[in-house]
């Protein structure tokens, strides 16, 4: 496992680089890899397959110049920004290994992410739990959203941490989700998501060794990044799409 610790410009290029990296991996010439970044601006961004308008009040968007930007991968709308911790890992997908299907491979990195977080909250109390599919809570409260892509030989899960977000952004930016899981019981975004106050380094380290990634990945090149930028996170053709 190689770690990347690589936070570009811009929201569009952060989106571009998880897909990049499974392509690469995908081709033959990557490796397994755990990236970090955390964007210095906010931004919204849907899941694959959802619709904009539905999740998202453009107008507000519109008013704080927040850009709209769609991902590669499932799951729902999120705003992005500093206070989150992004993190991307790219996994080999073996037959009878422990990532063969989504739900299998959802259980076992979700474990291996909780123990991760309880051991950086070491010296806290804590009742961290998995919910839903990929959520991860704390009491009643999720922290952290997750989201899988797969393609023939690996696959993409990549989530957010919240650690010191504004969270009053999230209520402003985004409509009340079209799905929800039933744990949620349609409480507002500020009654069901909340900070843990962590370092990001803190997290990072714990992460990192849950992960086995201790070996620095050098940087993909940027034709890579910039031409998925080009061709489909900087294009109304892929955010607006549904």
């Amino acid at each position: 496992m190689k770690l990347l610790d690589l936070t570009l410009p811009s929201p569009a290029e952060n989106l571009a680089c998880d897909e990049a990296l499974l392509a690469w991996c995908e081709s033959g010439e990557g490796v397994e890899t755990l990236r970090f970044w955390e964007s210095p601006e906010p931004f919204v961004v849907v899941g694959y397959s959802d619709t904009v308008a539905a999740e998202v009040d453009v107008e507000a968007c519109q008013a704080r110049q927040v850009p709209i930007l769609r991902r590669c991968s499932g799951g729902g709308t999120v705003v992005q920004g500093p206070g989150c911790l992004n993190y991307t890992l790219v996994l080999r997908i073996t037959r009878d290994g422990p990532l063969h299907s989504i739900p299998v491979a959802n259980q076992f990195i979700m474990r291996r992410n909780r123990s991760a977080i309880e051991s950086a909250l070491r010296h806290r109390p804590s009742a961290i739990a998995v919910r839903g599919h990929t959520d991860l809570v704390v009491g009643r409260c999720k922290f952290s959203g997750n989201s899988q892509r797969r393609q023939k030989k690996f696959l993409l899960f990549h989530g957010t941490f919240l650690l010191k977000f504004d969270l009053s952004l999230i209520g402003d930016l985004l409509r009340m989700p079209s799905k929800q899981p039933s744990y949620r019981e349609n409480r507002s975004h500020g009654e069901f998501l909340t900070n843990i106050n962590l370092p990001a380094e803190t997290l990072k380290a714990a992460l990192q060794e849950a992960w086995g990634a201790h070996v620095t990945l050098p940087d993909l090149t940027p034709e890579q990044i910039a031409g998925l930028v080009r061709e489909k996170y900087s294009t109304r053709e892929w955010n607006e799409k549904f």
